[in-house]
């Protein structure tokens, strides 16, 4: 696979690298032995990051990613987030010295690592001036905890801001064909700061693949439950438009997973997406994306298909977006 660096001073790091959000059962239920199986595979294919979060599980998906290293004595380069308060309220996030600390040792001990390459703020604690949060997060640096650190789901003004401190070495926000808005601002604020933009959920949280998923059939603890997007009649009308994007794919004998990858791909080389499975036939199916190449027809056709803002409602409901840094 096809290497992309990680930042301006990174290391390079696998294009396509694999999100652990549901190794801790986010998606439904989620078993230890299919998630070393999708890591076995992964690394197979090349692929040498992973993206995690304390959050994820209350620490399980870190667990699981800390038992696989150990036990199959392999590495790969791993970012994790911090900053939220697990067990607290929706929103309830703390980026003090004290808690990223306890926090980043929490991470350590469960990956059983001394060091991670990435460290991100899960989310912006607004009661501290982001400043404030670069010089603990720097801290962490110099004390070989980490070797860069980011934030996921800011603004490019606070990117800004950020990065007038200290060098931001990466941004996670939410990318696919059918969330756009980082395009109002943030890929190109990257770019101009040789930052990385790591787009989480590239794949439409499953509808950019060539199944779609059946919302009735979702546990109560699948995060989409209430996302407006898997609710009626938006459902419906997102599967309609994305039905034709599935036929171009297929057309051109791509599957709509690595064709939805490899549009991402093609944004710039400062972007790896991150989507998330712990299922190896999922994973397989994304893989041929950095062997796809678009001529200037299949631009256009997808911008025809799928055209800016066509989905039909919001990426998260009132409750879930609560804490999530907005500007547009």
């Amino acid at each position: 696979m096809e290497k992309r660096k990680l930042g301006a001073n990174g290391p390079n790091v696998s294009s396509i690298s694999l999100g652990c959000m549901s190794f801790a059962g986010s998606y439904g239920t989620s078993e230890k032995s299919d998630c070393f199986e999708c890591l076995d595979v992964a690394k197979d294919f090349g692929i040498t990051f992973l993206d995690t979060a304390e959050l994820y599980g209350k620490g399980l998906s870190e667990e699981l990613i800390g038992e696989y290293q150990f036990s199959r004595k392999h590495n790969f380069y791993i970012a994790t987030k911090g900053g939220t308060i697990i067990g607290g309220k929706r929103g309830e996030n703390d980026n003090s010295e004290k808690a990223l600390r306890k926090a980043l040792e929490g991470s350590l001990k469960r990956l059983r690592v001394d060091f991670v390459e990435l460290y991100y703020i899960h989310r912006r604690d607004f009661s501290i001036e982001i400043e404030e949060v670069v010089h603990t997060l720097s801290k962490f640096k110099t004390e070989g905890k980490i070797g860069g650190f980011g934030f996921s789901e800011i603004s490019p003004s606070s990117l800004r801001r950020a990065h007038s401190v200290s060098h931001v070495t990466a941004v996670q926000n939410e990318y696919s064909l059918w969330t756009r808005y980082p395009e109002l601002g943030m890929l190109q604020t990257c770019m101009e700061l040789g930052v990385c933009f790591v787009p989480f959920s590239p794949l439409g949280r499953g509808m950019l693949t060539d199944t779609f998923t059946n919302p009735s059939e979702l546990l109560e603890t699948d995060i989409r439950k209430k996302m407006p997007r898997f609710l009626e009649p938006n459902f419906s009308a997102n599967c309609k438009i994305i039905s034709s994007f599935r036929q171009f794919s297929h057309s051109r004998g791509w599957s709509t997973a690595a064709t939805a990858l490899a549009w991402i791909l093609d944004k710039g080389k400062h972007l790896i997406p991150i989507p998330g499975t712990k299922s190896i036939s999922h994973l397989k199916e994304w893989l041929g994306a950095t062997e796809i190449r678009f001529s200037k027809e299949d631009r256009d056709e997808i911008n025809r298909i799928l055209p800016l803002g066509f989905a039909h409602g919001d990426r998260y409901s009132d409750e879930q977006i609560v804490g999530i840094e907005r500007y547009c």
